[in-house]
């Protein structure tokens, strides 16, 4: 994992001073010359730099597949523009959801060290940042997807959580939302949260279920298109189920569970409830958009379809999923451990 430090020092290289640091925030890869003492020559490497100034010598390569770009060849959402833009979509669902709020952890007033992990486009981590000012928030992604404008105590890194992490001083809160499938050893990432966090110091959990409908009603491609997702995402070993949020898996890792809430997120405007129709719009959209989004890699790769059938499926799933009589939804699942006071400190 990516170490915190905000700059970069080595005795073999150097940043070339002409580097300004307006341009710290990048979306997309900068130029940056570096002088490598050990080589007498200067050597021009396409690097991605970000608001902590941390430089990556293994940057992750972009793919595209079937119409669609990702980062690599290991994790099967895609990260294009469709994509981001899906995210920014369920972001303001979740806090539709939550009424305004962030989080369901009790946040202490004094925050000081945030880390948001897969943070995406980083509308949360930007979110967070507005909200506590005087708040260092760091969020990591194998994608450099971020924009170039962000508040500036919000620091953006790329970074694999499934890698040690080597941050030197302690986080208050650890976020990590929707990346079911993401991880092949959740127990690491729990271990390493568990590490990193201040006694007293907090983590949420949030992901969402596959989508659903009412019981009664068939839903013959749904189901398929259901079973067909987890039965790929289990021989990728990456789990599209929620069994990394059971109370036991997380507490293997030292932390104490305070709470777990699943609620139920309405797909539609379905819901009599006026206040929840406009998440359930945006809800709507964001699971629509994430069929494809979740199952094009995952259903070529490991079941050996074509794409062509994977979004006639899609197109199928949408127009069940649409029936008013449907009453979709998905369930929100969110857990909030913390490490106690008791435990001697890890860092």
């Amino acid at each position: 994992m990516e170490r915190d430090d905000p700059a970069v020092n080595s005795d073999d290289s150097e940043i070339d001073e002409t580097y300004v640091p307006e341009a710290r925030r990048l979306r997309n890869p900068l130029q940056v010359r570096l002088r490598t003492s050990s080589q007498k020559s200067q050597q021009e490497l396409t690097v991605f730099r970000n608001s902590t100034w941390s430089l990556r010598a293994n940057v992750f390569e972009e793919r595209l597949e079937n119409g669609r770009r990702y980062a690599g060849e290991s994790y099967f959402m895609p990260n294009d523009e469709s994509e981001q833009t899906r995210l920014s979509i369920a972001h303001q669902t979740y806090l539709n959801l939550l009424d305004g709020e962030l989080t369901m952890a009790r946040l202490p007033t004094e925050l000081k060290r945030v880390l948001d992990i897969g943070t995406g486009p980083g509308d949360w981590a930007i979110a967070i940042g507005e909200r506590h000012t005087n708040a260092e928030v760091i969020a990591t992604d194998i994608n450099g997807i971020q924009p170039t404008s962000v508040p500036p105590n919000v620091f953006f890194q790329m970074d694999d959580a499934q890698e040690i992490w080597t941050y030197t001083r302690p986080f208050d809160f650890i976020h990590i939302r929707g990346l079911k499938g993401a991880f092949s050893q959740w127990s690491s990432v729990y271990s390493e949260s568990f590490r990193h966090l201040r006694p007293g110091g907090t983590l949420e959990v949030v992901d969402l279920g596959m989508p659903e409908v009412s019981a009664h009603l068939a839903s013959p491609n749904l189901d398929r298109f259901n079973r067909a997702c987890l039965s790929a995402a289990d021989k990728a070993g990456c789990s599209l189920g929620l069994d990394h949020l059971q109370r036991e898996s997380v507490e293997a890792a030292g932390l104490n569970v305070l709470r777990s809430t699943i609620l139920k997120v309405p797909l539609g405007t379905w819901i009599p409830d006026p206040e929840k129709k406009s998440a359930g719009k945006m809800a709507l959209i964001a699971a629509l958009e994430g069929l494809e989004a979740m199952s094009l890699r995952l259903l070529t790769r490991e079941l050996a379809w074509k794409a062509d059938d994977v979004r006639d499926l899609c197109s199928k799933v949408k127009d069940e999923i649409m029936r008013p009589e449907a009453r979709a939804s998905m369930p929100c699942q969110f857990v909030v451990a913390r490490k106690l006071f008791t435990t001697p400190e890890a860092m």
